[in-house]
C-alpha cells in the first residue's frame, strides 16, 4: 500500500499545479507518460514555498518558512512524509539523485523574499539563479532520467530558460510586486531609472538573449520532454511577444495575460510545426 500512498501525494501535487497554473498543466501533458508525475512533484513544492514568502501576509512567514525547509530535509533523508507536497518532491529528488545545493539555493532565494525589497545586480542574478535556474536544472534531471552526460551538456539552456521564464514573470507582474509586496526586482529600476519605454527594452533585450540561449538546447531533448518543453517555451514566448507591445505605461496599470483560446492555439500552432519537424 506504500505505493499508492505515494501516488496519491504525487497527484494531490498535479492538483496543485493545475490549479495554479493552466500553462504549465498544459505543457505537462505534454510530457510522456512517465515524465509527468515528477514535474508535477517538482511544481508543488516550488510553487507551495512560493506561496509562503508571497500570500501568507497574515502569518510568520519567516517561522512558515523555517518549519517548510525543515521539514523538507527530513522528507529527503527519511524517504517519506506525512506533508503530501513534500513526499512527492522527496520521491523526485531521491529518484533522480537532484542535487542537494539545487535546493539549498531555491530555498535561500525564498528567504531573500522576506527581507529583500530592492536588489542590485549581483542580487539579482544570485535570486534568480534559486527561484528559477535551479527548477530549471531540476526539471533537466528528470527529462535525462538521471544520466549525467546529457545533463551537463544541457545546463546551460536549462538556466537559460528558467531565467527567461522568471524575468517574463516580473516584467509582467512588476505593478503588483511594487504596490502589493514592495518589491522591484530589476536591478536597473534599483538605481534611479523610471520604468520607462527606455528601461523596459533594456529589461527585453536580457530576456530575449536568454530565450534564445535556451533554444538550441530545448532541442537537443529526449523525445519524452521536448514537446512538452516546447509548448512552455511558446507560451511564455507569446506572453513576452505581448508584453513588448504594450506600453510601459500600461503595464503599470494592467496585468497581461494570455487567455485560454489564445493557449490553445499556441499548443495546435507547435503541435502542426513539431510534427512537420519545423521546430
Amino acid at each position: 500500500m506504500m505505493s499508492l500512498y505515494h501516488q496519491t501525494n504525487l497527484d494531490c501535487s498535479r492538483l496543485i499545479t493545475r490549479a495554479y497554473s493552466t500553462s504549465f498543466s498544459m505543457g505537462i501533458m505534454a510530457f510522456d507518460k512517465k515524465l509527468r508525475s515528477p514535474i508535477y512533484g517538482i511544481y508543488g513544492f516550488v510553487r507551495y514555498a512560493d506561496e509562503i514568502v508571497d500570500t501568507f501576509h497574515d502569518y510568520d512567514k519567516q517561522a512558515l518558512l523555517e518549519e517548510f525547509k525543515t521539514e523538507t530535509w527530513k522528507a529527503i533523508d527519511r524517504k517519506i512524509s506525512l506533508n503530501p507536497v513534500l513526499d512527492s518532491f522527496q520521491q523526485v529528488v531521491n529518484a533522480f539523485n537532484i542535487d542537494r545545493s539545487l535546493i539549498e539555493a531555491f530555498l535561500h532565494s525564498m528567504e531573500m523574499d522576506l527581507s529583500e525589497t530592492a536588489y542590485n545586480s549581483e542580487m539579482y542574478q544570485e535570486y534568480i539563479y534559486g527561484s528559477a535556474e535551479v527548477v530549471g536544472l531540476m526539471c533537466l534531471k528528470v527529462f535525462c532520467e538521471g544520466k549525467e552526460e546529457p545533463y551537463q551538456k544541457l545546463k546551460g539552456a536549462a538556466r537559460a530558460l528558467g531565467a527567461a521564464f522568471q524575468k517574463v514573470n516580473f516584467l509582467r507582474d512588476i505593478r503588483d510586486d511594487y504596490q502589493t509586496r514592495g518589491r522591484t526586482y530589476f536591478p536597473e529600476l534599483n538605481l534611479g531609472m523610471k520604468f520607462d519605454a527606455e528601461s523596459k527594452v533594456l529589461i527585453e533585450k536580457d530576456i530575449e538573449a536568454d530565450f534564445q540561449a535556451a533554444y538550441e538546447g530545448i532541442l537537443q531533448l529526449p523525445n519524452s520532454s521536448k514537446f512538452g518543453v516546447l509548448t512552455a517555451y511558446w507560451f511564455y514566448k507569446n506572453l513576452f511577444s505581448k508584453i513588448r507591445k504594450t506600453r510601459a505605461d500600461e503595464i503599470l496599470n494592467k496585468r497581461i495575460r494570455i487567455n485560454n483560446f489564445e493557449k490553445a492555439a499556441v499548443l495546435a500552432g507547435v503541435m502542426v510545426r513539431y510534427r512537420l519537424n519545423l521546430i
